[in-house]
C-alpha cells in the first residue's frame, strides 16, 4: 500500500467510495450521491489545497482522506476537519490508519493547530481509529442529524497539533 497525494485521475474512485458511504452508512449525513462533475469539483478543491490523499493498493484506490476548513470564518483558519473513508471490503487492513497518519502530518506541516473529527456517535470503528492517533472526545451533540429514518448523535473529537 502506498499513500500519496490525490490527483484528478482519482476522482471517480474517490466518488465511488463516497457514494457507497452515502448510500449504505451513516458516515455522511446526506441522501444525495455525488454526480461525476460534483465529485471532480469536490476533490479538485482539496487537491488545490494540498489536503487530499489516497491509499493505492496494487493500482486501486482503496481509500481516501481529506481535510478542509472546520468553519468558514477566519477566526477558525487554524482548525480543520478530517474525513477518512476506506473502500468496502478493505476495512481492517490498516488503510484508515495509514491515511489518517498522512493527513495529520500534512495538516501539521501546513501550519494548522487543531484537527476536528465529527463522527456519528455509534461509529465505534472511526472513534477508535481517531483515539489511536490521540484525538480526544470533546463532546456529543444529541440528535443533530437524521438518516435512514433515525436521529443521529454527533461525537466531536479533537487533536491539538502543536
Amino acid at each position: 500500500m502506498t499513500v500519496r497525494p490525490a490527483h484528478l485521475g482519482d476522482a471517480e474512485a474517490v466518488r465511488a467510495i463516497r457514494n457507497h458511504a452515502v448510500e449504505h452508512s451513516t458516515a455522511l449525513w446526506t441522501d444525495t450521491p455525488q454526480s461525476p462533475a460534483e465529485g471532480a469539483a469536490w476533490l479538485s478543491t482539496h487537491i488545490e489545497r494540498g489536503s487530499a490523499f489516497v491509499a493505492d493498493v496494487d493500482g486501486e484506490v482503496a481509500g481516501f482522506a481529506v481535510y478542509g476548513p472546520w468553519r468558514e470564518l477566519d477566526g477558525y483558519r487554524h482548525t480543520v476537519e478530517d474525513s477518512v473513508y476506506v473502500r468496502e471490503g478493505r476495512h481492517g487492513l490498516g488503510i484508515g490508519s495509514a491515511l489518517l497518519a498522512t493527513l495529520v502530518t500534512a495538516a501539521r506541516e501546513a501550519g494548522h493547530r487543531v484537527v476536528v473529527a465529527g463522527i456519528e456517535a455509534e461509529n465505534t470503528a472511526s472513534i477508535r481509529l481517531h483515539e489511536r492517533f490521540g484525538f480526544r472526545h470533546a463532546g456529543t451533540l444529541p440528535e443533530v442529524g437524521t438518516k435512514f429514518g433515525r436521529r443521529l448523535d454527533l461525537a466531536l473529537m479533537r487533536l491539538a497539533l502543536n
